[in-house]
C-alpha cells in the first residue's frame, strides 16, 4: 500500500525555532525568554497569512514543556512530552479556532478549563487562532482571565487583523509582529524542499513562485506542489509562467523595443498575439508597468537592491536601462498607470489597450518637442533684458553724420535730443512707437496674479496622456514665477481672507448653498500659520471639513505662507445673535417722533398731555 500523500505545507512545517523561515527576530526573542525564564502569560502573534504565526505558537508550546531542552533552547523531540505533542495526544496544549468558537459560552468553557492545573509538565498552553473573530461580549468575558491567569497558564493569540482587537486585550499581551518573508528566503526554502522531493527546479521558476506568493510561505508551497504535479517533477521557468498566468519578461523586452522604434503596426500585432494566448488586458498593463519600474530601478546602481527579478534577468535589465531615456520611462509609467485605472470602466477594452500602446510609440516625439520649446523659451528669456521684449528692428534709423535740423518727428509729443547718445535715442523713440505687428509677434510676458483662479493658458504642444516630466517642469516654473510677498497673519487679515474665499465660492464657483453655510461660520486667528474655522452646527462642521483643503490651498496662494494650516472647531456658543423684529410701543413711537420734531415734546409738556 502506497504512503498517503501530504502536501508540502504540512509535511515540511517547521518543528523547531531554527527551521522557521524569515522570522529570526521573533524566534531569537522567544528562545531568550525561555532561557531566562521570562515567559509572559499572554502573547499576541500578528501578521500576514502564511508567515509562521501558528507554527511559532506550537513550537513555543512544545519547547516550554520539554523535559530535556537543548543548549540552544530547542525541544529535544524524544521526551514523553515532545512525543505526545507530536502525536497530538498532549493534554497540556489546547488549540481553539475563534472563527467558529466566538461566542461567550465558548470563552466561558475555556476559562473553566484554566482552573485545572496540568497533570504532566509545567504549563498549560492555550492557542487561539484568528482571535479577531471573537465577539465583543466574548472579548469582555475573556478580559479577567487573560489579565490574571494561574501561574501555569499561557495564552498565545494569533491574528491577521490586529486592528480589530480591543485595546484592552492588546494591553494585556506581549505583541510580536511577523513580517512578510523575503523572496530570497522563500526561494532557498523551496529549493531545499525540491532537493528532498526529487523535483528538478530552475531557480528562475522558484523566483517567480516566490514573487507570486507575496511573502506567504504557505501559498508558495501550494503553488510549487501544483506546478510540480503539472510538469511531472520538472519545474522550469517557461512552465511556471504559463501555469501562473504570467507573461514572460522576454515578451515585455520585445514589446518595449518595438515601441522605441515607433513601429505601431508591430506593437498592435504583438498585442494581438498576447491576447490570443488568453491573457487579460489588466494583466498585460500591470506586468508592463512592473517592467518599466524595473527599468527605472536599473538606472541607478544604488536602487539595484529594490529590483525583485531573477538573477538571470538583472543583466538584461541593466543593459536595456542604459539605452532607454529616463524621461521615456517616467512618461511610460504615467501612461500605463492611467490606462490601468481606466481599464475597468472602458467599454472597448481592446481599443483602450491599443490606444495606450500607440501613445507609448510617440512619447519620444512629444518629449523632444517639449524639450525644444522649453529650450527656446529659456533662450528667449535670457536674451530679454528685465523681461521686456524689444523690437527686432529699430523704428527709425539714426544717422550720426546727417543733420537733424530739418527732421520732423511724426509724433509731436516725442522730441529727439541731438546731444543724447545714440542708444538712448533709439530707446526713447522706440518705446512709444512699437508697431502692432511687433507686439503680436513677440508678446510681453506678464506676471501671473497671486490668486490664480483663472485657468492657465494652454500650450499648443501635443500631449499624449499624462507626462510626469512636463508636469514637474510646469510646476517648478509656476513656483519660480510666484514672487508674491508673504502676508503676516492676524485676526483682521484672517477675516479678510475668509471673506474673499466666501466671495470666490459665491461669485466665481456659483455654489450658493455652500456660500450660505460659510456665512454662518467665522474665522479665528490661532498663530502665525494656523487659522480655525468656527462652526455653530454639525452641518456647518461637515461643510467645513469638506472645504478645509480647498480653503487651505486658497489661503496659501493669497498669503504666500506654504505651511498654512486650517483647523475646524464646533462651537455652538459662537452662533450669531439673530435680530428679532418686534412692534414698538406707544411711548417708543412718541420718543422716536419727538427726536425728529422736538416741538411735539414741548406741546405735550405745555398742555400736560399723556401718551396712552
Amino acid at each position: 500500500m502506497s504512503e498517503q500523500y501530504i502536501v508540502s505545507a504540512r509535511k515540511y512545517r517547521p518543528q523547531t525555532f531554527d527551521t522557521v523561515v524569515g522570522q529570526q527576530h521573533i524566534t531569537t526573542t522567544l528562545k531568550n525568554a525561555i532561557r531566562t525564564q521570562h515567559l509572559a502569560h499572554a502573547y499576541l502573534f500578528c501578521g500576514p497569512r502564511g508567515v509562521g504565526k501558528t507554527t511559532c505558537a506550537r513550537i513555543l508550546a512544545r519547547t516550554i514543556n520539554c523535559e530535556n531542552p537543548t543548549a540552544d533552547m530547542e525541544a529535544c523531540g524524544e521526551c514523553s512530552t515532545c512525543l505526545s505533542f507530536k502525536d497530538n495526544t498532549s493534554f497540556n496544549v489546547f488549540e481553539l479556532d475563534a472563527a467558529s468558537n466566538n461566542s461567550v459560552d465558548d470563552i466561558r468553557s475555556l476559562t473553566e478549563q484554566v482552573r485545572y492545573a496540568p497533570q504532566h509538565g509545567k504549563y498549560k498552553i492555550y492557542i487561539i487562532d484568528e482571535v479577531h473573530m471573537l465577539s465583543t461580549a466574548a472579548f469582555n468575558a475573556f478580559l479577567k482571565t487573560l489579565e490574571e491567569p494561574p501561574s501555569y497558564a499561557i495564552f498565545i493569540l494569533a491574528t491577521t487583523e490586529k486592528h480589530k482587537i480591543l485595546p484592552t486585550i492588546l494591553s494585556r499581551c506581549q505583541i510580536f509582529d511577523f513580517k512578510r518573508i523575503q523572496t530570497e528566503d522563500i526561494v532557498g526554502h523551496l529549493a531545499n524542499i525540491c532537493s528532498k522531493e526529487g523535483v528538478v527546479a530552475e531557480n528562475t521558476g522558484l523566483h517567480i513562485i516566490a514573487q507570486k506568493s507575496e511573502g506567504c510561505m504557505r501559498d508558495a508551497l501550494s503553488m510549487m506542489d501544483r506546478i510540480a504535479g503539472f510538469t511531472n517533477g520538472q519545474l522550469t521557468y517557461a512552465q511556471t509562467v504559463e501555469h501562473l498566468n504570467i507573461l514572460d519578461a522576454d515578451v515585455y523586452f520585445q514589446l518595449s523595443d518595438i515601441l522605441l522604434s515607433k513601429d505601431v503596426g508591430g506593437a498592435l500585432l504583438r498585442l494581438d498575439n498576447i491576447l490570443q494566448r488568453g491573457f487579460e488586458g489588466d494583466v498585460i498593463l500591470n506586468g508592463f508597468a512592473e517592467h518599466f519600474r524595473n527599468l527605472l530601478l536599473s538606472k541607478d546602481v544604488r536602487m539595484a537592491q529594490l529590483l525583485d527579478v531573477p538573477e538571470e534577468h538583472r543583466k538584461v535589465y541593466f543593459d536595456k536601462a542604459q539605452i532607454m531615456p529616463s524621461a521615456y520611462i517616467l512618461s511610460a509609467l504615467s501612461l500605463l498607470n492611467e490606462a490601468e485605472l481606466g481599464f475597468r470602466t472602458a467599454l472597448n477594452k481592446r481599443l483602450h489597450l491599443e490606444l495606450c500602446l500607440i501613445r507609448l510609440c510617440y512619447v519620444n516625439d512629444v518629449l523632444n518637442t517639449t524639450q525644444s520649446e522649453n529650450n527656446s523659451e529659456l533662450k528667449k528669456k535670457r536674451d530679454e533684458p528685465n523681461g521686456l521684449v524689444l523690437p527686432q528692428k529699430p523704428v527709425a534709423p539714426v544717422n550720426n553724420t546727417a543733420s537733424t535740423d530739418n527732421f520732423q518727428s511724426p509724433n509731436p509729443e516725442v522730441q529727439i535730443q541731438t546731444n543724447v547718445p545714440v542708444q538712448q535715442q533709439v530707446v526713447n523713440t522706440a518705446v512709444p512707437q512699437i508697431p502692432v505687428s511687433a507686439v503680436q509677434a513677440q508678446p510681453v510676458s506678464l506676471p501671473k496674479p497671486v490668486s490664480g483662479n483663472s485657468p492657465a493658458p494652454t500650450s499648443k504642444r501635443p500631449k499624449l496622456g499624462l507626462n510626469i516630466l512636463q508636469e514637474i517642469q510646469e510646476q517648478s516654473l509656476q513656483d519660480a514665477e510666484h514672487t508674491g510677498e508673504k502676508i503676516e497673519l492676524n485676526q483682521a487679515n484672517a477675516e479678510q481672507l475668509f471673506h474673499e474665499f466666501k466671495e470666490h465660492v459665491r461669485v466665481e464657483l456659483k455654489q450658493i448653498p455652500l456660500a450660505s453655510q460659510l456665512d454662518m461660520m467665522s474665522i479665528r486667528f490661532v498663530s502665525y500659520n494656523e487659522l480655525q474655522i468656527v462652526c455653530v452646527t454639525e452641518v456647518n462642521q461637515i461643510y467645513a471639513n469638506n472645504q478645509r483643503e480647498v480653503f487651505m490651498d486658497f489661503g496659501k496662494k493669497k498669503t504666500g505662507i506654504p505651511d498654512l494650516r486650517i483647523m475646524v472647531q464646533l462651537d455652538a456658543s459662537a452662533k450669531k445673535e439673530e435680530i428679532v423684529e418686534r412692534k414698538l410701543g406707544k411711548l417708543e413711537i412718541f420718543d422716536l417722533m419727538a427726536r425728529q420734531n422736538p416741538a411735539l415734546r414741548m406741546l405735550k409738556d405745555t398742555l400736560n398731555l399723556q401718551v396712552e
